[in-house]
């Protein structure tokens, strides 16, 4: 009788060593850094993809979520995630055009796309996913899936009800695709962190701010110091990402690597859904809030989009990848009407 426990418990060893192996049984712990402060709601919608992930891999695989620059700068997280210091991270493409221009198309062609929706598509079914993948492979990080937070709401102090309406407008923008179409329309774009954006309006220092979503605009006071905000927004409307070091994604079961990729749809369906629905609740408050929302025209719109494919052309010309990309995203625009 010993030795057949002895030889069931030998037997029962080797099948959990053998799981452990093949990364059945094994406990893998990913530590991923965000793009947003702690106690946003797009932070909070991180963290319960996080916990999901965790939850429905009854433990395989933990991801811990970190806010932003918990472990290193937004500009470095990249460089992070490559190397091993983290492990995966949610960021912007957009901080890593220093390395190619086409992470700067691939996160924002700013007043390209209208809708979260219509970029999602292009992502997932007109080429830009196997395009992405390619580009951040090229520095060990393989690219899961895009996140976007909504079109951003820019915020003024004067009415900006057409395009020549920004001659003279003194408006932070972030040094980028967006700064070189704002000076072609006559602005004045100043390059402020986020943390001067409040003071800077309050001083008079700008006009009008390039910063995020009408309710993050309204979480931070921007509306009483500038009362006309675009909505529903065009001018931005960035893709975020999630990303894994190409060497944990590798080492992940093939049934966790299509878990992650599953609730990295939830996930962007979440940010999209959610960050809507607050801006509709800020919306339905505007009067007594005291601000007036603008719905800058279709035409006006159409002819913001035509003077941002010329300074698309101009990244597209920085890199191979980045001319891809661009030519990629302007067939898709046209398939869907928003280009000539």
């Amino acid at each position: 009788m010993r030795l057949t426990r002895a030889a069931l418990f030998a037997a029962v060893t080797l099948v959990l060593a053998g799981c452990g192996q093949d990364g059945g049984q094994d406990e893998v712990v990913w530590k991923a850094q965000s793009l947003w402060q702690a106690g946003t709601l797009p932070h909070q919608i991180f963290e319960e993809f996080a916990q999901r992930v965790t939850d429905r891999s009854g433990g395989r695989l933990t991801i811990e979520p970190l806010a932003v620059g918990a472990v290193v700068s937004s500009t470095e997280s990249l460089d992070a995630v490559s190397a091993g210091i983290l492990q995966a991270h949610h960021s912007g493409p957009a901080y890593f055009t220093g390395k190619d221009a086409a992470f700067a198309l691939l996160s924002d062609p700013q007043g390209g796309f209208e809708t979260p929706e219509q970029m999602r598509q292009w992502l997932e079914n007109g080429g830009g996913l196997e395009l992405a993948r390619e580009l951040y492979g090229r520095y060990n990080v393989f690219f899961v899936g895009g996140v976007w937070y909504g079109a951003e709401s820019l915020v003024s102090k004067k009415p900006i009800r057409k395009l020549t309406d920004f001659k003279g407008v003194k408006i932070r923008a972030p040094q980028g695709i967006g700064q070189d179409i704002f000076q072609i329309l006559g602005a004045a774009p100043v390059n402020l962190p986020g943390s001067e954006v409040y003071t800077a309006l309050e001083r008079g220092v700008v006009d009008a701010s390039d910063w995020g979503t009408l309710s993050m605009n309204q979480d931070l006071g921007y509306h009483k110091l500038a009362p006309y905000p675009i909505y529903p927004g065009y001018h931005s409307m960035p893709m975020a990402d999630f990303a894994v070091n190409m060497n944990e994604w590798n080492a992940l079961p093939d049934d966790l690597k299509a878990l992650v990729v599953e609730e990295v749809g939830i996930f962007t369906t979440e940010m999209i859904e959610r960050n809507r629905a607050a801006d509709e609740s800020i919306v339905a408050q505007a009067d007594e809030l005291g601000f007036e929302t603008i719905d800058l025209p279709a035409v006006e719109r159409r002819k913001f989009r035509q003077i941002a494919q010329g300074v698309w052309k101009k990244y597209a010309e920085r890199s191979p990848m980045a001319q891809r990309i661009y030519d990629s995203q302007v067939a898709y625009l046209k398939q869907l009407g928003l280009l000539d």
